[in-house]
């Protein structure tokens, strides 16, 4: 089991959405809180909500697209907080446009954001974990990280590689029988306005899930030391689904709604 009283607990995109939530449940845990955000008024408000309740928090405003700004950062949490024992790599964006309507640089941001930040926070903050012998590092990845749609190619496509970042770091920690665990969360659309806009055509299947609800589900996936969390159960038939011939996988996902979900997509104002 993973416990989250008095361990020091990092969550990257902290300022709103699953990210404060996330912060409030882990403080209500007696946790030690370290938050990223680039949002410097959402970040202090989490961090006085938490001191409010008699919480530790410390909030770092950082752009996770800047990888010199991220590791700096990482680097001053070391010297100024110590080791991290669980970190929680939520933070995550969205374009949903068209790979034609996607400007090179919204790409390349979904990328460094969705992606390549994963690296720069486990690369700071895994050695300390293998030297104290534990740590739990968690992924927020998406459904859409196991099944492409149409208006998130790029957004797909950086989610698909969280998931194999995932799989291959659990796997290396095996390898090198380490205890420290992973965990990945690959989610359907939830209404935290990230995704505001998008339908489900069959919400008895695949309904838009509620925050309060995920988050529960994510903290007690890292208590009970979950190597995988799919929400809701109707993703889980996705690799099964692939045993199919494309034309056929196509033809599934396009009776589901999956492939038009993005039509209405108005994303966060």
């Amino acid at each position: 089991m993973t416990d989250f009283r008095g361990a020091h607990v990092l969550i990257t995109g902290a300022a709103s959405g699953l990210g404060r939530l996330m912060a409030l449940d882990a403080a209500r845990r007696k946790a030690r809180l370290t938050l990223f955000d680039r949002d410097a008024k959402g970040l202090g408000l989490v961090c006085e909500e938490i001191h409010a309740q008699g919480g530790d928090a410390n909030g770092f405003v950082v752009d996770l697209s800047n990888r010199p700004a991220l590791q700096a950062t990482c680097a001053e949490v070391l010297a100024t907080r110590g080791g991290v024992d669980i970190l929680i790599n939520n933070a995550g964006i969205v374009s949903g446009k068209t790979l034609l309507e996607c400007s090179d640089e919204a790409i390349e941001r979904t990328f460094q954001v969705n992606a390549l930040a994963l690296f720069w926070t486990v690369r700071a903050f895994l050695p300390g974990m293998l030297a104290a012998g534990k740590g739990h590092i968690v992924t927020v990845a998406s459904a859409a990280g196991l099944a492409g749609t149409s208006r998130l190619v790029d957004y797909s496509a950086s989610k698909f590689a969280a998931v194999g970042f995932d799989e291959s770091l659990r796997m290396e920690m095996k390898r090198l029988g380490s205890p420290v665990r992973t965990t990945v969360v690959c989610p359907f659309f939830i209404d935290t306005g990230m995704f505001e806009g998008v339908k489900t055509r069959f919400a008895w299947l695949l309904p838009i899930l509620k925050p309060d609800y995920v988050v529960r589900r994510i903290m007690k996936a890292i208590e009970g030391n979950r190597s995988r969390l799919i929400m809701p159960r109707f993703v889980m038939t996705v690799p099964v689904v692939r045993v199919l011939p494309p034309f056929l996988f196509d033809a599934v996902m396009g009776f589901f709604g999956v492939n038009r979900s993005m039509d209405e997509f108005v994303g966060r104002h």
